[in-house]
Order: structure tokens, then sequence, then C-alpha cells
């Protein structure tokens, strides 16, 4: 429980990050950030939250030996008004999110040791390793793609490969079970949005 995630907003109710619960409940016992009623907005201290835990035993909780807090699942900063910009990091873990655990050109779904990573454009015709350039392959195509293109192969792919747009402001994906709560405060865009440029 304590890694779920919160999404915190700026001073001007802008979202800004995705936290763990750890670090958003350490925000609220510092007094650097209030806890926002997923029903009302009303902004809450640490003493009020967890008064609050009290009276409404509903929602998720954790924990302490003194106290049952109430998971919060927006937080306001009381300070910080400013915005923290991320990308998504190129990296192989990336790729696997971005393409699904699907091969990309038999669009069927396989275990994460059955795929391959695949350049479009073979690296000894000069193909890079980039987002636009590399796909998920299982065993089988990969083999029959070799070295040509998908062209080449008479292999087209399913999805052409484009760098992922998840929440980059947010700097990570928003859990699919956050969507309705914090759909107030973050542009469905980025999770409805197919990966195309």
């Amino acid at each position: 429980m304590l890694d779920a995630k919160v999404l915190v907003l700026n001073r001007s109710w802008v979202a800004v990050h995705i936290t763990p619960v750890r670090r958003a409940i350490t925000l609220l016992y510092q007094g650097l950030a209030r806890a926002v009623h997923p029903e009302n907005y009303a902004l809450y201290d640490f003493e009020n939250w967890c008064a609050l835990s009290k009276a409404r035993p509903d929602g998720r909780y954790i924990q302490t030996p003194a106290l049952s807090i109430r998971v919060p699942e927006v937080i306001l900063l009381t300070v910080f008004n400013g915005f923290v910009r991320k990308e998504v990091r190129f990296s192989r873990r990336n790729i696997f999110e971005r393409d699904k655990n699907v091969c990309q050109y038999c669009a069927r779904r396989f275990p994460k040791p059955d795929l391959t990573i695949d350049h479009v454009v073979p690296q000894s015709r000069g193909g890079r390793d980039t987002w636009d350039n590399l796909v998920l392959a299982c065993v089988s195509c990969n083999v029959r793609k070799a070295n040509r293109t998908p062209d080449e192969a008479h292999m087209p792919l399913i999805r052409r490969p484009v760098k992922p747009n998840w929440m980059p402001q947010l700097g990570s994906r928003i859990p699919s079970d956050q969507i309705i709560t914090w759909q107030k405060f973050v542009d469905t865009a980025y999770w409805d949005a197919e990966l195309r440029e």
C-alpha cells in the first residue's frame, strides 16, 4: 500500500508529479502538502486528515501503531508552484511498456521471455537504437524478418513505432484504478491517445 500512487498538484491545482503513498504521507505530515478530499475537494492538513480518517472508515488505509490513516488520492503542495518536466526514458523496459508485450508483426501477445527487440531498419543497414526504429517481435517473426526491412520481408508493422507520450510532465503512466479520481486534474488526452505522431 505504501507504494501505491498519489497525484501531486502544485499550488495552482495543476498536476506536476505522481508519488508513492509513503512520500505523500510524509509531505502531509511535514506540512508541505494538504490532502484533497476526492468528493468535495476540501483541503486537509495532517491532523485534520487523521480526524477524517477516524470519522469515515471508507477507502484505503495504512496502519501505524497509533493511527489508521486514509490513503490520500491527491495532494496539493503548499509551497511549490512550478512544474516538473520529465521525459519518458529510452529503455528496454519502456519499449516493452509501449508495445504492451505484443509482437508488432503478428499482433499476438507473448510473455516477456518470448519477445525480442527488433530493429525495423537492421543495424547492418544503418538502423539505430531509437524509439522509431525499435519494436517488439516474437522470436518466430524476428527470425522470418531476418536482416530485411518490413517491406522487403512482406511483414508490415501493426503500428508505427514512436516515442511514447505517457504523462511526460509526470514521468509516469497513470494507474488505471486512478483515472476516475485524477480525471479532474489531468488531461484525459494523455491516457486516451494512441501511439502516433
